[in-house]
Order: structure tokens, then sequence, then C-alpha cells
């Protein structure tokens, strides 16, 4: 098969079109011919060294795939309502890089009817990252409200989308005013350009002085002391990323006078089982919205498969609103 490896620790250009042995699935996995593959902020930074495969997984980047399931263990296939022939989009550990990936069965959703593989091959990593960590970490309920920093991103359209979708008020930071434009086009109530506002302020304004229920954190650092101020009684922050570094300074007093939870995920190196409870409640709660494009996914670019370390530059420019898509 073909495949884009990471050839060495560096830059965009160390991703290498290649030629490896098929893979081959094992107990409860399938075999999937990969028609598109997504770009996600991990792949960069595994690209550079800093975010090594999680022990077993492929050391190919590629945490999201959609294509046809081409062969696989007939008895989990079978559990899961799958069958070969059949047209998948799945969360992967790695390999998604490449024309065939093996997936665990149970994290393979079918691909809602009429879309295409790009738009299926857009929604397994931010989808999961979003439930998982907004609706069940930090159980965002209907009347509530959703602070997203980074809003224009992947992870941030997904979560506005949900979010709406589902009865909340949604808030998102963002750098410039195109992106503030986009993200309020997609239902987000407020958009803020932290570049020219400050969100604390904002947020404040926007909430009568109450603050918001949850945040979605995806860059740490200061924001987590302002994340503090900006959170409403028993607020819950969620960061999943630390874009503005590890280190943190907030009013401790604040979090016990006001009984608020700062918590954080990775995904990736969560059990299957963990995963695939994922994909039950997506399967339950969000497919539906999809296949009547309540929701839908945004998709800033798609390219073609071999164009990976072009796509890693554009998502490092910073310019992307939503995902980045690249097919074979």
């Amino acid at each position: 098969m073909k495949a884009i490896a990471i050839t060495q620790p560096g830059g965009p250009e160390v991703l290498q079109l290649i030629e490896r042995a098929d893979p081959v699935a094992g107990a409860g996995e399938c075999l999937i011919r990969v028609q598109a593959y997504g770009i996600n902020r991990p792949d960069v930074l595994q690209r550079k060294g800093a975010y090594p495969p999680p022990a077993g997984a492929s050391d190919l980047p590629g945490l999201e795939v959609a294509g046809v399931v081409e062969s696989g263990d007939a008895q989990a296939l079978a559990a899961a309502g799958l069958k070969v022939g059949d047209a998948v989009c799945a969360l992967v550990a790695g390999g998604g890089y490449a024309e065939l990936c093996v997936a665990p069965v149970v994290q393979c959703l079918p691909v809602p009817q009429g879309w295409s593989m790009a738009e299926a091959a857009s929604l397994p990593e931010t989808f999961f990252t979003v439930w998982s960590n907004v609706f069940e970490r930090a159980r965002l309920q209907p009347g509530e409200s959703l602070l997203v920093h980074g809003g224009s991103s992947g992870i941030g359209v997904t979560a506005i989308q949900i979010a709406k979708a589902l009865g909340s008020t949604v808030l998102v930071t963002v750098g410039t005013a195109d992106k503030a434009k986009a993200c309020l086009a997609l239902g987000a109530d407020v958009a803020i350009n932290y570049r020219e506002q400050d969100f604390v302020e904002v947020v404040k304004a926007a909430t009568g002085g109450r603050g918001v229920d949850v945040i979605l954190d995806m860059v740490a650092g200061s924001y987590v002391a302002r994340n503090v101020q900006c959170l409403a009684d028993d607020g819950r922050a969620v960061i999943i990323a630390v874009q503005g570094g590890v280190k943190a300074e907030f009013d401790a007093g604040q979090v016990l006078r006001r009984r608020l939870t700062i918590t954080g995920s990775t995904l990736r190196p969560r059990p299957i089982a963990f995963k695939a409870g994922i994909a039950r409640a997506l399967r339950e709660r969000v497919w539906p919205l999809l296949e009547s494009r309540a929701i839908a996914p945004v998709i800033f670019r798609q390219l073609p498969a071999s164009e990976a370390a072009a796509a890693h530059a554009l998502m490092e420019s910073g310019e992307h609103v939503g995902k980045i898509v690249l097919s074979w």
C-alpha cells in the first residue's frame, strides 16, 4: 500500500510518500480501504517528535479515516451492525495516512447517508473529542452556556454545532474578524476576537456578570487564570491541549468558594472500551443530527492524499476554518 510516513522529526517536508506492507486486521478489528483522511493538531505534534504513538499503534500518523470495510472480524462486525463493503469512518490511534488502515470495529461509525468520504473523514477525531470532553466530562446541559477557545478550529466548529443543536448558548474566541463571522454563521451566539477584546470582559458582559457554565480550552497557560474568572458558580473548564504552555497560576480561592472544576483529558491513549462508549453515544445522540444535516462538516480545504506536507503547512499557518482533509 501507499502511505505517508514521518521520515524523521521536523517540519512538514519530513512527510514522505512511501510503500509499506498491507496491515492485517486482528480480533475485534476491521481493515478499511481508505478513501479520505483528516489532519489534526496531534499529527503535527507527532511529526515534530513531541507526541509519540501509544504502544501497539502504527507509527504512521493519522487519527481518522473514511473508506470501505475490506475485511475483518466477522463476529465483531455483525455485533456492530456492519459488514464487508460498508462505508465507514473510524477513529484510530495511528495509521490513518495510508491506503489501508486497521481500526477497532467498535470505533467505526457508518458514513451518514449521502455524505462524501471527505466529509465523513472530517468527523471522528473532533466529534469523539468534543463529545467526550464537553458532554461527558464537563456535563454540558441544555440551557447552559459554553465558551470555546479556538472557535474556528476543527474542534471549535464541531463544538459550536453540537452544543447549539442540543440547546446550549455558545461563545467562542478567535483571532480574526473573518473567523468570528464564520463562527457566527455556524451558530455561535458571541464571537470574541481575542486580539482586540478582553475575552473575560466580553464573557461577563454577555452573561450579565454570571459567567459561562463550561469552557473548552486548547490553550491552557495563562488562559487558565482567565478561565477561572469566566466561569459561573459550579462551572467546569476542560483543558484538551496546551498550546499556550503547561504552567498556570490562578486564584485557587475562587475554585473553592465557587465550587469550580478544572479538568482535562487526552483521547488517543484511552482504552478501546472507553472510545467504544463514545462511539455508541455519538451514534445515538449526534448521528441523527448529521443524517438530517442539522449539523454538517466544515471542510476548509481538500487536497490529494500525497500532499500531506502541504496540509500540515496549512494547518500550522492558522489560516483554516474547520477541517483539512486529504483524499486518495
